[in-house]
């Protein structure tokens, strides 16, 4: 049996026979509006109140004010106190994005990690991370770095990767093979508005189920259905379960 660390999803754990590795890191790929970052902000949120675990969130795309505001809109409305009390750190755009280059960005990284203890960390987004570096080869050298130093600080990571298909490409890329896990968030148009599915296609020494299964975003975050017999990707149906 291997240590895990609960995401704190409704039946996203039961699925990941628990949870995910700890000190393991894990991309997170779907395309805009599936559900990544609330994700993100859920596994760090449930950290702090479930398990008295602190985060880190690092964010190259949004400010410190509009990630709280994310949090609260699915109920979590002592976000920003659990900020305030260093339970959670951000690093958002205006932090990391004055950097002129990644060695300078991950110094003061592990500048404020030296003497407090953190378990749970969230990068959003890959996608951002790249623009540190002037081609494909560096992106993908410094990638492993970074997820080396996140493995040597203790911390449990979801790397969140924004993709533009609607399904999981075919192609898989370097990070893939560079991190422990692999989860995908899949959302399809209906007539009604879209569908929300997640699929954990990888997770290194766990015996997992890689269906895919309907997922919802509402008040108190992100819940997996695992009854999914019978749904359609495209069509509307009747949640899972009732």
């Amino acid at each position: 049996m291997v240590d895990v660390t609960e995401t704190g999803v409704d039946g996203l754990d039961s699925i990941l026979n628990g949870g995910i590795v700890e000190n393991s890191t894990v991309l997170v790929s779907g395309n805009p509006g599936t559900g990544k970052s609330i994700f993100g902000i859920q596994y760090l949120h449930t950290g702090v109140k479930e398990f008295d675990e602190k985060g880190i969130y690092i964010s190259f795309e949004e400010n410190a004010e509009d990630i709280r505001q994310a949090a609260e809109s699915v109920g979590f409305e002592d976000w920003g106190e659990m900020v305030e009390r260093g339970d959670i750190k951000v690093y958002d755009k205006s932090t990391m994005l004055r950097e002129e280059d990644f060695n300078t960005a991950i110094d003061r990284l592990l500048q404020d990690f030296a003497g407090t203890t953190y378990d749970r960390l969230v990068l959003d987004s890959l996608t951002m991370f790249s623009l540190f570096f002037d081609d494909e080869k560096e992106n993908r050298t410094y990638l492993l770095k970074f997820s080396d130093i996140l493995k040597k600080n203790g911390l449990t990571s979801l790397l969140i990767n924004e993709q533009g298909a609607v399904f999981p490409e075919t192609e898989i890329g370097l990070e893939n093979f560079l991190t422990d896990g692999n989860i995908y968030f899949i959302q399809t148009p209906t007539d009604n508005g879209v569908n929300r599915y997640i699929w954990v296609a990888k997770m290194r020494k766990q015996d997992i189920n890689t269906d895919i299964f309907p997922m919802e975003i509402g008040e108190g975050g992100i819940t997996v259905y695992e009854r999914a017999g019978g749904f359609s990707m495209m069509g509307s149906e009747e949640r899972p379960g009732f």
